[in-house]
């Protein structure tokens, strides 16, 4: 019998409990009605880290994050190192240890996390490939990728599970074909997608073992300026983002659009959705993309404060996209990251503008975004990328 069944029969005279019993139970009653009632606004989360790079200070800075009202507060900054100019990190899934991409030095700085997400400096920095760039860890845990601008190709790092410590894995550095930047590993480890901007096509590889392997079709073109990535979380579409792409009418006036493509299971070989690309009433440039948690709703930004953020619904069926209400929203946005924190609660984005990051609660039953109170948050610095610990 639930509570409030309980409860009922009581109050009705039909279950023999004392009062003060009876009183409990109805206090739990309401309290089970509230709770489920609430929505994901009132529930208490436990506060968590978060990281973000400061290129032009050659620094990390440690970012606290409120779990219950995604308010970002600002942390402990590391050592400036002048020409490193740290862009792309990742974190490990133990959360022991933090990777940081150095552009500027081609190198990757690795960081003990203490116990309250200060971070140490671990020995020298690795050397990486030319212009390393953005960074991702493999579901495994076992495995660091990097994108190489200037190489043309991507790194791959085995890790030390006691240490930290990189060695590049036999083969690589990969090829990647021309200029890439951002990188994406799908939830099961299987596939990797890299976005080649300058001459707007997206590279696919299987993994395995830490070998990259293109596979069929691959390059795949998507649009002028291909950068941002995303997958749906069942890990049959992904969405890039091409900001400098035109479109036909009667969208002519809206620049940039988002590619959409069905993922084949066995392969990771890429073919278009019926419908691609999409886009925005209005608006100029998205360039990074985010999906939140439960594979409703994607989400594409840029710069500024004028239909900057777009918001569309996922069609389960078919990875169709189909814009929100409301969208585009003129909200401050940016365009050097976009992502959704691990308990899909809060959506923060990258701002140079506004040297900081935008932060936002989402419905998540429409998809439409409220600003956070405080937002945006200031690092008093263009941010470069950013990643959140679970």
């Amino acid at each position: 019998m639930s509570f409030l069944r309980a409860a009922r029969a009581a109050l009705a005279g039909q279950c023999c409990l004392p009062r003060v019993l009876v009183a409990v139970i109805i206090i739990l009653a309401l309290l089970s009605l509230s709770c489920s009632n609430s929505g994901n606004s009132t529930l208490t989360r436990p506060d968590h880290n978060a990281y973000v790079t400061l290129p032009a200070m050659g620094s990390v800075l440690l970012l606290h994050i409120n779990g219950t009202t995604g308010v970002i507060s600002m942390g402990a900054q590391t050592p400036q190192e002048e020409d490193y100019s740290p862009v792309g990190l990742a974190l490990l899934p133990s959360r022991k240890f933090l990777y940081v991409v150095n552009s500027r030095a081609s190198t990757i700085s690795i960081f003990n996390l203490a116990s309250d997400g200060t971070l140490t400096l671990s020995g020298t920095p690795t050397q990486a490939g030319s212009g390393p760039d953005a960074a991702v860890i493999d579901p495994s845990g076992k495995y660091l990728l990097v994108t190489n601008n200037y190489g043309n190709n991507v790194s791959v790092f085995s890790i030390d599970s006691g240490t930290g410590a990189l060695s590049e894995v036999a083969g690589s550095p990969f090829y990647a074909n021309t200029d890439p930047s951002e990188i994406l590993i799908t939830p099961s480890g299987k596939f990797v997608y890299v976005t080649n901007p300058e001459i707007g096509m997206v590279t696919a590889f299987s993994f395995s073992n830490g070998v990259l392997s293109q596979v069929p079709g691959s390059p795949v073109f998507s649009g002028a300026g291909a950068f941002g990535l995303a997958v749906d979380v069942s890990e049959q579409f992904l969405y890039v983002a091409n900001p400098s792409a035109s479109n036909p009418s009667p969208y002519e006036t809206t620049t940039g659009n988002i590619s959409g493509f069905n993922i084949d299971p066995g392969t990771g070989a890429l073919s278009p959705i019926l419908g691609s690309p999409f886009t925005s009433t209005a608006g100029t440039g998205p360039t990074v993309l985010a999906v939140d948690p439960g594979g409703s709703f994607v989400y594409a930004v840029s710069e500024g404060s004028s239909f900057s953020i777009w918001c569309f619904a996922i069609t389960p069926t078919n990875g169709q996209l189909a814009a929100v209400a409301s969208s585009p929203f003129s909200l401050t946005a940016g365009g050097l990251f976009a992502l959704i924190d691990p308990s899909g609660s809060f959506f923060y984005i990258g701002t140079a503008a506004g040297h900081g990051i935008a932060g936002y609660t989402y419905n998540p039953s429409t998809g439409v975004p409220a600003a956070i109170a405080g937002s945006p948050f200031s690092t008093g610095t263009p941010p470069g990328k950013m990643v959140v610990s679970e």
